[in-house]
């Protein structure tokens, strides 16, 4: 079939009868993560005016679909992705519609929330569209994309009528839509073996929305002392909470590789592994974006010398044990030296994490955030003792 220059056929990058060759992430992925940028900061910033177990529930709920849009264009552009003009609209569509998400978000589960699910399934629609052309063009992998295509179009279908319903339903539709689409990739296992993801790309791609929402943290540190007179008690704990940060990128970065998917792409197998080290991301990623709240919460408290109260510290002690929570699962799948000590040591993070948000409330602000931070401080340092073939290697 003749093709014009600029509307190319989609590219298969996986399988047999593709050649696969060393894969970075492009300049349009890279731009189309700018819209999550703006995105996650703002339900952050929706967090950070409401700490409470329902703001931070609430948080949760409107995070979901917006990781699980940005989970979607990855996976495609990960097996299929092309540079021809149809591609860059769609993606260009796509960025509206995240855009969209994001100017619903702050009343997301009130008032804006019909404009909220218009725009997620438009975002989803139109990732249909690409699976649609992707088997039109390229018929062994049509198993894969019709299936892929119907349940997400169902999915998506119940976001649109979503819109129309009053609230309670439309919350219920919510529900079903995300599951018919976590449900989806289920239904083709024989194909995902088939064309596995690829094994460089994808775990590029995870560690680039990590560092989006560790970002938050960085951005906290900024605001939290930006918008104050400076005072030791708040500089300090502006140093800690980077600190913060900088650990859990170092324990992320340093421990966790694409293994998983080496080994699916080597044997064939590993598709369970392989969805949970996918589904493991989610509680993980929410956990960091959140901590830069908590962290913003203690820098502010810190320079008016108040304590915190017993949300924010939870806050920033419950998220915190999150990411270690999540981090160890990661390690245990991982091939990699001192996996199961390193394991241990994430749990034992766990642990003194809820022991501070439990009996911490008597803290201030500034020993709160040192002990966070020293936390980090000591997770690294094992990591660093016990050593690593390939540490400090991009």
């Amino acid at each position: 079939m003749a093709t014009s220059p600029l509307l190319q056929p989609p590219r298969l990058w996986v399988g047999d009868s593709a050649v696969e060759q060393p894969r970075h992430a492009t300049w349009l992925e890279l731009f189309y993560d700018l819209v999550f940028v703006v995105a996650i900061s703002q339900l952050a910033h929706k967090l950070s005016g409401d700490v409470s177990l329902g703001g931070f529930l609430s948080f949760v709920a409107l995070f979901i679909p917006l990781w699980w849009a940005w989970i979607g264009t990855t996976f495609y552009a990960n097996r299929f992705d092309s540079d021809d003009l149809g591609r860059r609209i769609l993606m260009g569509c796509q960025m509206l519609a995240i855009a969209a998400l994001a100017v619903n978000v702050h009343h997301g589960l009130d008032s804006s929330s019909g404009g909220f699910a218009l725009a997620y399934a438009a975002s989803r629609f139109m990732l249909v569209l690409e699976y649609l052309w992707a088997g039109f063009n390229i018929p062994s992998v049509r198993k894969l994309t019709t299936p892929t295509a119907i349940g997400f179009s169902f999915g998506a279908g119940l976001w649109l009528l979503s819109a129309f319903v009053p609230m309670p339903i439309r919350f219920s539709l919510w529900a079903i839509g995300l599951v018919t689409d976590f449900l989806t990739p289920l239904t083709v296992r024989t194909q995902l073996k088939k064309f596995p993801p690829h094994a460089e790309h994808l775990p590029e791609r995870f560690g680039l929305f990590t560092i989006i929402v560790l970002g938050e943290a960085i951005i906290a540190v900024v605001n939290g002392v930006s918008e104050m007179d400076w005072s030791l008690a708040s500089s300090f704990s502006a140093i800690a909470g980077f600190v913060t940060a900088f650990s859990l990128w170092w324990i992320y970065f340093d421990n966790v590789s694409g293994s998983v998917f080496e080994q699916q792409k080597q044997t064939g197998g590993g598709l369970k592994r392989s969805l949970l080290w996918l589904y493991i991301h989610l509680p993980l990623v929410i956990g960091l974006a959140a901590t830069g709240v908590g962290v913003e919460h203690v820098i502010e408290r810190a320079g008016h010398h108040e304590l915190l109260t017993s949300p924010e510290r939870w806050l920033i002690c419950g998220c915190v044990a999150l990411c270690y929570g999540c981090l160890a699962a990661l390690h245990r799948m991982g091939i990699i030296f001192s996996c199961k000590a390193r394991t241990k040591h994430r749990l034992a993070g766990l642990g003194v994490m809820l022991t501070l948000a439990i009996f911490g409330a008597g803290l201030s602000p500034l020993m709160l955030i040192s002990a966070i931070a020293l936390v980090g401080l000591i997770q690294v340092t094992l990591d660093i003792y016990q050593g690593k073939p390939d540490s400090f290697k991009a």
